[in-house]
C-alpha cells in the first residue's frame, strides 16, 4: 500500500492479502467525494469481464472503488461514471447493482447471527428475551418485520422502560431469521452487549443506507 493510500487521500487501493477488519481507515466515496471510514462504505471490484461486482468483506484481489453505504451513492456513481473513473477504465455495471448490495448486506446480516448463536451471544424467544433485558440492556433487539404487534410491544416497551431508547432490527421475515437461526420462524431476538456486538452494528448500520431497519407502521414512541 503507497503512502497516499495509508493518509486516505485516494479510495482507489489495492487490498491484496489486507486482513478484513479494516475499521477505522479513510476512503472516499466515488460518488460524493467524501471521505469517511470505511466503516460506513461498500467496497467494489472488478470481475474478469470488466463487471463492477461488489465486495462487502473487501477481500477481493485487484483496484477496488468505495462508496457510501447507501442506495443513492452506489445509483449516483453508476449513473454518472463513477466507476469507470475510480477504476480507470471501461466497466460494465448491472441496473440493479444497488439491489445486490442490498441483498449481500442482508445475508451478511443473517449469515451473523448464525454465528453469534453458536458462540453463544444471542437469545432467542419472547421469554429469554424478556427474562435477558430485565437482567441487562440488549446491544440489539431483533423482532422479525411480520410478528404479532403485541408481543413485539411488550418486549420493546419493557426495554425502553427499563434503559431508555435502544437499538432495534426489525427488517427480517419470522422465516428469513428461521432460516438463518436452523429453525421454521424467529420472531423475538436480542445481542447481548459482547465482543460481537459491534460486527452486527456495523453491518445492520450498511444495510440501513439500502432498507429501511424499522417498519414505518412500527410504534415510534418506543423504537425512537
Amino acid at each position: 500500500m503507497t503512502a497516499k493510500a495509508r493518509d486516505g487521500a485516494d479510495c482507489i487501493l489495492s487490498e491484496d492479502g489486507e486482513p478484513e477488519d479494516k475499521s477505522g481507515r479513510e476512503r472516499r466515496c466515488a460518488a460524493t467525494g467524501e471521505r469517511t471510514s470505511d466503516d460506513r462504505l461498500v467496497r467494489f471490484a472488478l470481475d474478469p469481464a470488466g463487471l463492477v461486482t461488489p465486495d462487502i468483506v473487501a477481500k477481493l484481489p485487484g483496484r477496488g472503488v468505495w462508496t457510501l453505504a447507501e442506495r443513492a451513492a452506489v445509483e449516483a456513481a453508476t449513473a454518472k461514471g463513477g466507476f469507470a473513473r475510480g477504476f480507470k477504465r471501461a466497466v460494465s455495471v448491472t441496473p440493479a447493482l444497488a439491489d445486490r448490495v442490498e441483498a449481500l448486506l442482508a445475508r451478511r446480516c443473517l449469515d451473523f447471527l448464525g454465528i453469534a448463536r453458536g458462540a453463544g451471544e444471542l437469545i432467542l424467544g419472547s421469554d429469554s428475551v424478556d427474562a435477558a433485558i430485565r437482567k441487562e440492556k440488549p446491544q440489539w433487539l431483533i423482532e422479525a418485520s411480520d410478528g404479532a404487534a403485541d408481543g413485539r410491544d411488550k418486549l420493546l416497551g419493557l426495554a425502553r422502560g427499563m434503559y431508555g431508547p435502544v437499538r432495534v432490527a426489525g427488517c427480517f421475515t419470522a422465516e428469513e431469521l428461521g432460516v438463518a437461526l436452523g429453525r421454521d420462524r424467529v420472531v423475538h431476538a436480542a445481542i447481548p452487549m459482547g465482543r460481537l456486538a459491534h460486527r452486527w452494528t456495523v453491518d445492520i448500520g450498511r444495510l440501513s443506507g439500502f432498507r429501511a431497519i424499522i417498519p414505518a407502521d412500527w410504534r415510534q414512541d418506543i423504537v425512537d
